[in-house]
């Protein structure tokens, strides 16, 4: 029988590391198949947590927050899609302009976590942003693809004019704030052992094997 590791990955749905992180981490688990087994919990962290309802351009968001020339933007961006295409994700870097607030989009997944498809809605909505270049803040789009992957989508509507699992949340991200996360995606695993970032498959598949069979305390990039 396999290992069961239980993950609680802390990302957000507007971070690129963060699905080329999950792709890796899938993917090595993938490797290990009857040796690892992973129980995938999503957890909650914003980028952005006080980011308007309009959003902001990403190349005037992106020079504010890390003083990023046009230049450097340029090139991280083809970085990233060029590490999404060799784990099977698409980047469409031509339509996504903007940044948006996503704790709604968190507030949805915290839902789907009790309905059993927090992974499938996880990946829609990274795919409704960075491949289809799609608001995720925006309440037609995440009812739309809640109901993608199965959700009820007038319990989904009615969640989003709510203030439901608003405090759930916040609570989460608190926690895992207050626990020296400042930065995604944290894989925690067992709750124990962290690695930090879109590490390549080859890292992860080693922290797995090894966690797995020693249960040794592998950190990476710790902060």
């Amino acid at each position: 029988m396999p290992t069961t590791l239980k993950i609680d990955f802390v990302s957000d749905v507007s971070c690129p590391w963060c699905i080329i992180g999950l792709n890796a981490l899938e993917q090595a688990a993938d490797r290990l198949k009857g040796e690892v087994a992973l129980d995938l919990h999503f957890q909650p962290f914003e980028l952005n947590p006080q980011m308007a309802p309009e959003g902001q351009d990403i190349g005037e968001h992106l020079q504010e927050k890390y003083g990023a020339t046009p230049e450097q933007s340029q090139k991280n961006r083809e970085a990233i899609a060029a590490r999404g295409a060799a784990l099977g994700f698409t980047f469409s870097m031509d339509k996504r302009s903007r940044i948006y607030n996503t704790f709604d989009a968190h507030r949805l997944l915290h839902w789907a976590e009790e309905k059993g498809v927090q992974p499938a809605l996880k990946k829609a909505l990274f795919k409704a942003y960075f491949t289809d270049g799609q608001d995720p803040s925006n309440h037609e789009v995440l009812v739309r693809v809640a109901g993608e992957v199965g959700l009820d989508v007038a319990e989904a509507r009615a969640l989003l004019t709510s203030d439901r699992y608003a405090e759930e949340v916040r609570e989460r991200e608190q926690f895992y704030l207050q626990n020296g996360i400042h930065s995604v995606p944290a894989i925690i695993i067992n709750e124990r052992h962290l690695i930090q970032g879109g590490q390549p498959v080859e890292v992860f598949e080693q922290a797995l094997r090894q966690i797995a069979a020693q249960g040794l305390c592998y950190i990476f990039n710790s902060i």
